[in-house]
Parts: structure tokens; sequence; C-alpha cells
């Protein structure tokens, strides 16, 4: 049996947890603090399903920037999110999601963001400072 070390990725909106993450599949909680929400953003390759366990939160989806709709998600709910869709999660209480993807974590592409956040990937060093300011 191989192991996977347990990973916690702070983020100014709440933390990740890495509890999966190998050549075929991943496996994280997000745990987002309410009023926060994630990068409006999307994956050229990552394909995922989310799964509110915790909380209530906004969705906001679509292919088209101009034309995004929104949906509320309550605990039990769950969404499954395709290459090239548009989406963010925001908290509209505390809230806690599984996240089950394709092996793909650094494939994303932040359309817009709260905390000036840009670009393709992930800034770990970045996100671990803007967190410490919350």
């Amino acid at each position: 049996m191989q192991e996977h070390k347990l990973e916690i990725k702070p983020k100014p909106w709440g933390q990740e947890i890495w509890f999966a993450h190998t050549d075929k599949y991943a496996g994280k909680i997000l745990q987002i603090k309410k009023g926060h929400r994630y990068s409006l953003q999307y994956h050229e390759k990552k394909l995922e399903t989310q799964y509110v366990y915790k909380g209530s939160v906004k969705l906001t989806y679509g292919t088209d920037q101009a034309h995004l709709q929104d949906k509320i998600l309550n605990a039990g709910d769950k969404i499954d999110v395709t290459p090239y869709t548009i989406h963010r999660l925001e908290a509209l209480e505390d809230a806690e999601v599984f996240e089950v993807s394709t092996p793909d974590l650094e494939d994303v592409v932040k359309l817009h963001d709260d905390y000036g956040r840009s670009g393709k990937g992930n800034n770990e060093s970045l996100d671990q400072e803007l967190n410490k300011k919350l």
C-alpha cells in the first residue's frame, strides 16, 4: 500500500486539504469561509466533481463569461465541472466541499479574483501570504 502525505494549502478564502493526489485522481476538501469565494476560473484538462458536505454556497457557472448563471447549493448537492466550464463557489455560510478530480491540480486559469491573483496555475506563497491577512 502506498502512503500519500496529507497536505494543507492555505488560501485567502480558507484552505484546501489535499487528502489524495495520484497519477490517476485527486481528492480535496475545500473549506470556504462565509462571505469568501474562490477565483472565477476554468480548467483546460481537469474534470472535477464537487459535493457540498457542510454549509451553503452560491455557484456561478457557464461557458461564456458575459452570460453566467447563479445557483444556490446546500449540503448534499453536487456539481460536475467539465473542462472550459467557468465556475466559482461563494460561501453563504462556512462551507466544506469535497472535490474529486483528475490529477491536474495546477490546471487552473483565473479570470477574476477578489484577492488579486491572476493567470494560470497556483501561487502557494502568495496564497499563504493572503491567508495570513484574513
